[in-house]
């Protein structure tokens, strides 16, 4: 991009250190699910934390909120005049799931074919330090920056910001910006920037079923005595029709259909069904699923989806030929745009309690909800980043919703906007892929790609200070 070779120049010089502190974040085992080790998620925040203070940032320190998992906050603020830009992005991580299944172990970070494998060197460490990278290739190269920039790296994300009205309640005044840069996405493909202009929502509960208060010998009272595994079978079967759309009476009674433009950017994507198999890893014969009259991607962007996370039950390697006292399991559903998060959970759980079977005991417990977001992909602050992420890809942006959720995003934009009809423009920029697998086994990121992440946000600064972010907001 023409007069900034120094700031280019000097992040590609830098990305082997910027790589080595990657690595680093991504041994500490922050995983923010209930049931792992707090002190790991501590340890993250404090190591980003030292990160981004060695970086150059000033006013660096953990936010914390009671009961919370640390988030991280610093900020340089001497560019007068200028846009202030907030950078999001979260060190917290998923279970690792299965841990044999790895190919290398989850949290030692490996190269292979270009790609860095482990848990979180997508999904979101990479994204920390798209932001920490672009901010020290301004501040080595020229001493400043030409935008204000404020960070949060946020420690809950993956288990839903369940605290995030204490935390906007305490902090949102510290976090005011202009615009708000958030590296938490997907590229369309590699070598294809993307810019994401909707998010789903996420509601999940986790639901018990009980019928006895000791295991029975199956044969000696199996028949007249219900099985809890079965009947928490048949009321998870209910939650969808034959298609896999969410069935349940009323829950999509709220959702807003897409628009003749939000249609026409779905149309000019390249979207291939084979394709998209092949990335999901389907086995052959298995079936697309949800409304079939609706395209694909509205299935996967714009419409809810239940899923079943976690089921507890009797391992088939140590089973026996018993009835089960209890069974649980932890229902997911993401929200289409438009959809209420608070009525939606009320609308999963009451269902879940008045469909159970057999007279069982049951119990449900509401946990996260989070809104979907939506934005209109057009104005200053989108056209500034598709001019940054050409130029630092070489390629033409593509428009895009996504499947997941970032819960955190549609609460802080409304909450430092100065008109609440009009949130503040959020810049959704890749750092995934459709092979990084994020959530999965073998999560991974495209190291060629991550560097252009960097790269386009570095530009971006320089053309948000360019930019008229005000668009009529006093």
């Amino acid at each position: 991009m023409r007069g900034l070779d120094d700031v280019a120049v000097t992040l590609r010089q830098r990305m082997d250190g910027h790589r080595r502190n990657l690595e680093a974040l991504v041994r500490i085992d922050s995983v923010s699910a209930a049931g792992f080790d707090p002190a790991r998620v501590r340890a993250s925040a404090e190591a980003v934390r030292d990160l981004l203070a060695a970086g150059g940032l000033e006013h660096v320190r953990l936010l914390e909120v009671d009961g919370a998992h640390p988030a991280v906050y610093g900020d340089w603020l001497h560019a007068d005049g200028a846009p202030t830009v907030l950078l999001y992005a979260h060190h917290d991580v998923q279970p690792p799931g299965d841990a044999a299944a790895w190919t290398s172990p989850a949290f030692d970070p490996t190269e292979r074919d270009g790609r860095l494998y482990a848990r979180g060197a997508a999904d979101d460490k990479a994204g920390v330090m798209v932001h920490a990278a672009a901010v020290d290739a301004w501040l080595t190269a020229r001493g400043a920056l030409p935008v204000n920039v404020k960070v949060i790296v946020e420690g809950e994300e993956e288990t839903g910001s369940e605290h995030l009205a204490e935390f906007l309640a305490r902090y949102a005044d510290l976090l005011r910006a202009d615009v708000v840069v958030v590296t938490d996405t997907d590229n369309w493909q590699v070598g294809v920037p993307a810019i994401t202009y909707l998010l789903r929502g996420l509601v999940d509960c986790d639901v018990e079923l009980r019928a006895l208060d000791h295991a029975l010998h199956s044969g000696m009272y199996g028949g007249p005595v219900p099985d809890p595994v079965s009947g928490m079978i048949k009321l998870l079967a209910g939650l969808t029709d034959e298609h896999g759309a969410v069935a349940i009476p009323g829950f999509a009674d709220d959702v807003r259909r897409p628009t003749a433009a939000e249609r026409e950017r779905m149309a000019a994507l390249d979207f291939d069904p084979e394709r998209f198999r092949a990335e999901a890893g389907m086995l052959p014969g298995v079936e697309l699923v949800g409304d079939p009259g609706a395209h694909v991607l509205e299935r996967l962007w714009m419409r809810p989806c239940a899923t079943v996370i976690g089921f507890d039950a009797p391992a088939v390697a140590t089973s026996s030929n018993t009835l089960v006292p209890s069974a649980r399991a932890r229902v997911s559903v993401r929200l289409a745009p438009g959809q209420d998060p608070l009525r939606a959970r009320a609308r999963l759980c009451g269902w879940l309690e008045d469909h159970v079977p057999w007279g069982l005991q049951a119990t449900v417990i509401p946990g996260a909800a989070g809104a979907p977001f939506l934005a209109d992909p057009t104005g200053p602050a989108f056209t500034a980043a598709a001019t940054a992420l050409e130029a630092a890809y070489g390629h033409p942006v593509v428009y895009q919703g996504l499947g997941g959720s970032i819960p955190f995003l549609a609460d802080i934009t409304a909450a430092f906007s100065t008109d609440p009809g009009r949130p503040v423009p959020a810049l959704l920029l890749g750092v995934e892929d459709p092979d990084t697998r994020a959530h999965g086994i073998d999560e991974s990121l495209h190291l060629a790609d991550w560097a252009k992440a960097c790269l386009g946000e570095a530009y971006l600064f320089a053309e948000l200070a360019r930019a008229d972010l005000t668009d009529g907001r006093p």
